[in-house]
């Protein structure tokens, strides 16, 4: 994805976490085809929104990015979280529009 960043357990509190700008987790399963299918959602706000929001990419399958999931209840992919200081601010699950999608983001701005 362009301007995505894969984040694993180790780095989720830096990239995430403590990030200045709002950040987009999108929790995926390279197995899972409604992920496929919101990638390339995701990669249009990704340019649409380049410098204003930070979109970052969870593998729930990678062992370490299991906790992750678990900490933050992911019982289905695909599945967004809208963080911003720190905080959850929206939670997305399934194939989200862009329209829809825009809008949340606007909001955080």
């Amino acid at each position: 994805m362009a301007n995505t960043t894969a984040v694993a357990n180790e780095d989720f509190e830096q990239t995430v976490i403590q990030s200045d700008v709002p950040v987009l987790v999108d929790f995926f399963a390279d197995w899972c085809a409604p992920c496929k299918a919101q990638t390339p959602i995701l990669d249009e706000l990704a340019s649409e929104f380049d410098g204003r929001i930070k979109f970052a990419k969870v593998d729930i399958d990678v062992d370490g990015n299991k906790e992750l999931a678990t900490k933050y209840g992911i019982l289905s992919v695909p599945t967004l979280i809208l963080f911003s200081n720190g905080e959850i601010k929206d939670t997305m699950v399934g194939v989200t529009s862009k329209s829809k999608l825009g809008q949340k983001l606007e909001q955080v701005l």
